[in-house]
């Protein structure tokens, strides 16, 4: 891994070449579904964590995401165990998902200007495909597509935004997410990040964790432009 992928500032000395794009929450709506399925899992365990709570995990990878809201005793009894239940209850939910209103415009706005566009999700395999198939799209239209399999370690930690990188054969990117956890794995990464709101987390909040740009959705970037 070179310098500027690992500095945890902004690399400003190649122009950037590849945009990594976050999942849930930023190309298709679904971060209150995946809370509502961790909380539906937290229940069948007799745990009522507070919905807020929930939410603003989200976004963390599904290994540290127990211990963040419940404990580390919690995570490990039962960390195994609900993020099964997390799974079984979202794949129920995932005919309620849709893609934000853009998504593919926006897409298609960076493969004309020439960029290596990546999906550079956290997610497992199964619903990285299912958001594929919610975006009417394939693996085979993106240069890399990443899940949870293919790093050690979740966000905020910025493995999969690294293999995203090498996987695209990039040399500097900007990412595009949606939650601070986003923003963090970008700064790690030595990469800036645009930010959309539509994960539910507010502009200061996403301002202060770094991003460079906050946006409401990827429909405004459509409109407007990606560049930070």
């Amino acid at each position: 891994m070179n310098d500027s992928r690992s500095s945890g500032s902004p690399a400003t000395d190649q122009p950037v070449d590849t945009v990594l794009l976050d999942v849930d929450g930023t190309l298709i709506d679904s971060t209150y579904f995946h809370a509502l399925a961790w909380i539906r899992a937290f229940a069948e365990h007799d745990l009522t964590p507070d919905w807020w709570r929930v939410h603003r995990t989200v976004g963390m990878g599904g290994d540290l995401l127990v211990g963040e809201v419940c404990g580390d005793d919690v995570e490990q009894r039962l960390g195994d165990d609900l993020r099964t239940a997390w799974a079984d209850r979202y794949r129920k939910l995932l005919p309620e998902v849709k893609a934000f209103s853009g998504t593919r415009e926006f897409i298609g706005s960076l493969q004309r200007a020439g960029l290596r566009v990546a999906l550079a999700s956290s997610g497992a395999a199964e619903f990285t495909d299912a958001a594929l198939d919610i975006l009417g799209m394939t693996r085979d239209q993106f240069v890399a597509v990443t899940s949870s399999e293919d790093a050690d370690n979740s966000k905020p930690e910025p493995d999969i935004l690294a293999v995203a990188l090498d996987k695209a054969g990039g040399g500097a990117a900007v990412v595009v997410g949606d939650t601070v956890w986003d923003v963090e794995s970008a700064t790690r990464l030595g990469a800036r990040c645009v930010a959309v709101r539509s994960g539910g987390f507010s502009e200061a909040e996403l301002r202060e964790a770094g991003a460079v740009r906050v946006v409401d959705d990827v429909g405004v970037l459509a409109r407007e432009g990606w560049k930070p």
